[in-house]
């Protein structure tokens, strides 16, 4: 019998600092087994952390981000790498998630220190076929990278400001 898994501030707060010194400047805190149907976890992910674009597709699994502290956005992509639309994450805001459906290119952005997601999509995760990264996506550790994510944060900053702009026109 699996033993129960206590999520609070302490837990978020060590995996932010292991985020913080990490390579990738992102960490996952595993709630499941690798072979359990479905799959959920804490992801601490800093603002300088590129997620590439990507989409599961083999097998199709769904895919949802709920923000549990800090901001951020989920952007979902067309196929030609345009932006469909940008999700802002904000639970100061009320704006706790998405439910991503399979197949869709998209990405996570932390736009402030210490943002923590709780993610879930369909198990079991099999490193080959995992995901389908975008093409048009620079791969991580370039150059590129490094501006498509400041492309990325700039329009997801952009589109919190012309969403709350909207809401007083």
């Amino acid at each position: 019998m699996k033993k129960v898994q206590y999520i609070n501030n302490d837990l978020l707060s060590a995996l932010s600092e292991q985020a913080i010194h990490s390579e990738r400047r992102r960490m996952n805190y595993n709630l499941h087994e690798q072979e359990d149907i479905v799959h959920r976890m804490l992801n601490a992910i800093e603002p300088d952390s590129y997620v590439r674009p990507h989409r599961h597709t083999t097998p199709p699994k769904e895919e949802t981000f709920i923000i549990l502290q800090g901001k951020g956005a989920i952007i979902i992509f067309k196929e030609d790498g345009s932006i469909d639309d940008i999700y802002p994450l904000d639970p100061l805001k009320n704006e706790w998630g998405v439910d991503i459906p399979a197949g869709a290119f998209h990405t996570v952005v932390s736009l402030v220190p210490a943002t923590i997601y709780f993610e879930i999509k369909s198990g079991p995760y099999l490193p080959l076929t995992d995901k389908d990264f975008a093409s048009w996506a620079p791969p991580e550790k370039t150059i590129e990278a490094v501006d498509y994510l400041k492309q990325l944060r700039d329009q997801s900053l952009a589109s919190i400001g012309a969403a709350t702009s909207s809401i007083f026109s």
